[in-house]
């Protein structure tokens, strides 16, 4: 009978092996002189039976007694045969029966054969799996090693045994450790010890294979192993299995590092972070020590790159070594690369250059041996040089080198280079291009918005500008401080519907109105509904020509203006839907004044109106946009107590009072612009005003020039006093002429300039003309102005007001 098959994961018997195969003798006649147990539970005879029978008689067919006396006579010409044979089992039935058969020499010199066979099913299995096993050792791409309990190697493939460059028989009872380098032999043999122990298998496990006959040369491999028992289950060994994976570890080495650069580089449009990123990505898994360097153009943000091998500027540098960052250029340092440079010609020719042994291509060392010598001292050996280019645009380098790592840059460290500087460079440019609109929208702010504020003799100020989008650096809040004459100053805070850089236009064009309307000294009230015209007529021209709402921006406004003077202490307000100020008397208390409220800028044809305040001396005023009370996602109501909270802190400085309200009431980027302005009121000292009330009669213009020379000689300001009465005595003369009767206000402000202001109750405007040369008269207004620094006219609710003024230097004023 045949033995049963073995189950799934057992390993076949050998089916000749004693104990399981059945054997028979044969004299040299072919008669059965042997005959075993098994031969008769394989064929159905018992020895009794066949026992001096000659085999072919009852073992074949007569259809297959010709094939078996082939095999017969085979057997003899070759001294012993194995095979497979069709016999006839005792039942009749054809039986397939592997064998093996040898002649033995008895005493006597006779010859019998003796034969050993099983069922051809369990020899064909057994061959297979010889075969298999044949096959590891002989044909298999994969190393295999057999080791014995101390792992001293007893034996191993030829496929393993090319990487000792010895044979297998050479190796065998080596350890692993003439083989391999230390660390390596540490990680390996601590496996297999494990494997050993537990009999738990090793699967596909990767690890750095470094020979000691190539140290350089990285390798990594995929170890499988398994521990080796005997049927009674002692431990015999354990057997690996070892791949080369190295090209696959490379490949996922370099995906992976296209991943991380991917996710690491250009987490912001700050180019130099950017760069930054850069060199960090690609050290230590691509070099040692990597540099980005940019062309000096594209650094500074400018429109356009220059091309070829201009001026560079190192923007990252990156290396596991400490001393070789003291070997390259320092960041921020602008330079030359000579042009035999690898550097120079992957400038020039926009093209990747690899370079793996630097002691064969001298040109990378050329203009400076020093830093080259220095270079080669830590083992510099290998370089590679790739063009950062984005959009067709060149925008720099990048360089890698190693030394720590023994082996050289490949082709496929080259393409990986490519690879993530081509990704780079896109971040680069993104950068380069946000440094670039950043700095054309901080022009734009920085042409919109006062910077420095001058001093004032009516105010001391202070300001706090925040936009919105800090990726542009501007909003539609705008705050100003524009002198006035007769030593007045005109406080102004704005907000234009939206944000960004439509809004910044927007503003910049009412704040242009605001100068010039102030310029004429409109009142608070009737500048407010200037602009209004001015927003109405905005909006009108953002109407798209078909009628449609396609490409329409909102153009609306809110703006409080305001006028204090200095010598009257009176402060007049008018607003347009905006937030009242908050007054601070120089005690600490907070209070909002009751304005009137103007509608917002843009709705066209309502009325504004003034208020008038009277201000202590050493009072704040606090103008601001409602970005600032709404910050924090506070309530305005909660908003506005905060404000009074940090305002009512007495004795600072609007500059410190400034800072603790961005403190107290902004986060670091608002949601909302937010302008704020403060101001603290001065007077001025009475005995810097002179004013007197002349009669409108022939002699008021002597009177005038006595009391202004007087006066200034007073003041120590005689050098000026012969030019002043000419300036007075012409102004009093014409408010006389054309004033319509009434009397002559004249007054004399000694301020950062001379000021001489001449009222009457005309609103007869005077101009300016040059006379004819025929002409008798109308040269007074024009030597006016050309004897003094500035001249003009406001009108007031009684009338007009000419005033001029003279420069005074420091020690004058």
């Amino acid at each position: 009978m045949d033995a049963p098959a073995p189950g799934p994961g057992e390993v076949p018997e050998d089916p000749f092996a004693l104990h399981n195969s059945a054997s028979a003798v044969l004299d040299d006649h072919g008669r059965v002189v042997g005959w075993s147990d098994r031969a008769q539970e394989h064929l159905g005879y018992r020895p009794d039976e066949v026992l001096g029978r000659t085999a072919l008689d009852f073992l074949s067919d007569p259809v297959d007694r010709e094939a078996l006396r082939d095999a017969v006579a085979a057997c003899e010409r070759d001294r012993g045969r194995s095979g497979v044979l069709h016999v006839r089992h005792r039942s009749g039935r054809p039986v397939e029966l592997g064998f093996r058969a040898r002649p033995v020499v008895r005493a006597g010199s006779t010859r019998e054969w003796y034969l050993v066979f099983a069922p051809a099913q369990e020899v064909r299995r057994w061959e297979t799996d010889r075969s298999v096993l044949d096959g590891l050792f002989r044909r298999s791409p994969i190393g295999l090693s057999v080791h014995a309990p101390d792992l001293s190697i007893l034996r191993i493939n030829r496929a393993l045994a090319r990487f000792t460059r010895l044979s297998p028989a050479e190796i065998r009872s080596r350890r692993i450790g003439d083989f391999l380098i230390g660390p390596d032999l540490q990680t390996i043999e601590t496996r297999l010890r494990r494997v050993l122990e537990t009999g738990t298998p090793l699967i596909f496990t990767e690890q750095p294979c470094r020979l000691r006959s190539d140290p350089g040369r990285e390798r990594v491999v995929s170890v499988s192993a398994f521990r080796m028992e005997d049927p009674s289950g002692e431990i015999l060994g354990v057997t690996q299995l070892v791949e080369d994976v190295t090209d696959r570890y490379r490949a996922r080495r370099r995906l992976a590092l296209l991943n991380r650069a991917s996710a690491l580089i250009g987490t912001t449009l700050d180019l130099d972070r950017t760069t930054r990123e850069l060199a960090d990505v690609a050290v230590p898994d691509l070099a040692d020590a990597v540099s980005v360097d940019l062309l000096e153009s594209v650094a500074r943000g400018d429109e356009t790159a220059e091309e070829g091998s201009g001026a560079v500027r190192r923007m990252a540098a990156h290396s596991i070594v400490e001393e070789a960052l003291g070997v390259m250029r320092s960041v921020g340092e602008v330079f030359h690369f000579d042009p035999r440079t690898p550097q120079a010609r992957c400038l020039a020719e926009q093209q990747p250059i690899l370079e793996p042994v630097l002691l064969s291509s001298p040109g990378w060392y050329f203009r400076d041996p020093e830093r080259t010598r220095r270079a080669l001292g830590l083992n510099a050996h290998s370089l590679i040089v790739v063009p950062l280019t984005a959009r067709g645009l060149l925008l720099g380098l990048l360089s890698l080198w190693r030394a720590e790592r023994p082996e050289p840059f490949e082709e496929d460290d080259l393409t990986l280079a490519e690879e993530f500087a081509a990704r780079a460079a896109l971040c680069i440019d993104n950068a380069r291009r946000y440094t670039q609109q950043h700095q054309a929208a901080l022009t734009l702010q920085r042409s919109l918005l006062p910077q420095a504020l001058p001093e004032y003799s009516a105010v001391e100020v202070a300001h706090l500008y925040l936009p919105a989008d800090p990726a542009t650096g501007v909003g539609g809040d705008w705050f100003d401080v524009i002198p006035l004459s007769g030593a007045r100053v005109a406080l102004v805070v704005g907000d234009v519907v939206g944000h960004g850089l439509h809004a910044a236009a927007t503003m910049g064009r009412l704040r242009t109105a605001v100068h010039t309307l102030a310029g004429l000294d409109y009142a608070p009230d009737e500048v407010l509904s200037h602009l209004d015209d001015l927003v109405v007529r905005l909006a009108a021209e953002q109407e798209p020509a078909d009628g449609g709402s396609r490409g329409r921006q909102i153009v609306g406004a809110t703006c409080l203006y305001a006028v204090y003077d200095p010598i009257s202490r009176r402060c007049t307000l008018a607003r347009a839907g905006h937030s009242s100020p908050a007054v601070v008397t120089s005690d600490g208390a907070v209070s909002l004044p009751d304005l009137p409220e103007g509608p917002p800028l843009g709705l066209g044809g309502l009325p504004f109106e003034s208020a008038e305040l009277e201000l202590a001396e050493g009072s704040l005023l606090a103008l601001y946009t409602n970005g600032l009370v709404g910050a924090r996602g506070l309530d305005p109501d909660e908003g506005l107590d905060r404000l009074r909270e940090v305002l009512s802190r007495p004795g600072r400085s609007p500059a410190e009072t400034c800072a603790d309200v961005q403190a107290a009431l902004l986060p670091e980027h608002p949601p909302d612009d937010v302008a704020l302005l403060l101001a603290r009121t001065r007077v001025l000292a009475p005995e810097r005003v002179a004013s007197w009330e002349l009669p409108a009669e022939p002699a008021a213009a002597a009177r005038a020039r006595h009391l202004a020379e007087t006066t200034l000689t007073g003041w120590g300001l005689e050098e000026l006093a012969f030019t002043t009465e000419l300036v007075v005595s012409e102004l009093v003369t014409n408010a006389y002429r054309y004033g319509g009767g009434g009397s002559v206000t004249l007054r004399l402000i000694r301020d950062r300039s001379l000021i001489c202001e001449v009222s009457d109750g005309s609103s007869t405007a005077p101009h300016l003309r040059r006379a004819r040369t025929t002409d008798e008269g109308g040269r007074g207004l024009f030597l006016v102005a050309q004897l003094t620094e500035r001249w003009g006219t406001r009108y007031t609710r009684d009338g007009k007001t000419v005033w001029t003024e003279f420069p005074l230097t420091a020690g004058e004023s």
